[in-house]
């Protein structure tokens, strides 16, 4: 069986020396597929109106966007990782559990982390770029190159020069931990657990009326 790892991980202090802040992530995309790092400068965009082409659909651009750096596969708009001038970091797991995946275009999770770099000066306000365009255009779509389906809900780890957050999704569904010292990872599975800091606001009626949380 040939290896597979996608992680994306985070140490703040004081596990880590001279009060740094450490991030990383590996993914596990497929051998063959074209990955690029590329750098995007910040740009002023003036034209109120304008609308910005993701990976399969279109959507409202801002004032503003940030420069950033990125590592993504390069058919694709997105990016599996990245880096803004402002410090913040994101990554991204492909994530399953009860909610179905949704096969249609949408924003991919890779868009989600670009457009999270591109808005945000700080981690949480990347969580709240993220957040909000969820709930305007949710995600889906094939996330690989060619004919083969491959689509997922997502978890995102962003992080800034001061704290850190996990943001784990499903459809426009979604719960978050704010991680302030010590080391925390992602992987694809959920791992939130009782130590959600912010939530969607109907997450939990969602989860009563599906049958799957009895309140408790």
């Amino acid at each position: 069986m040939e290896p597979f790892s996608c992680d994306t991980f985070v140490a703040l202090p004081p596990a880590t020396v001279d009060n740094r802040i450490i991030f990383g992530k590996n993914s596990d995309r497929l051998y063959d597929e074209v990955q690029e790092v590329v750098y995007f400068p910040a740009v002023v965009h003036d034209n109120l109106g304008e609308r910005l082409k993701c990976t399969y659909i279109e959507i409202d651009q801002v004032p503003e966007t940030y420069a950033v750096v990125l590592s993504r596969p390069a058919w694709l708009w997105g990016a599996e990782m990245g880096a803004n001038e402002h410090g913040v970091c994101i990554g991204n797991e492909a994530v399953w559990g009860r909610e179905e995946v949704c096969d249609e275009e949408a924003l991919l999770g890779m868009d989600l982390v670009r457009l999270g770099l591109e808005r945000a000066d700080t981690a949480e306000k990347a969580l709240n770029v993220i957040v909000d365009l969820l709930e305007k255009y949710g995600q889906g779509g094939n996330c690989t190159e060619g004919r083969m389906v491959f689509s997922y809900h997502n978890s995102f780890l962003i992080a800034d020069r001061n704290e850190a957050w996990i943001l784990e999704t499903a459809g426009k569904y979604w719960a978050a931990e704010k991680v302030q010292e010590g080391v925390r990872n992602i992987s694809n599975q959920l791992s939130i657990t009782t130590k959600i800091a912010r939530e969607h606001p109907d997450m939990r009626n969602y989860a009563k009326r599906k049958g799957w949380w009895d309140g408790k």
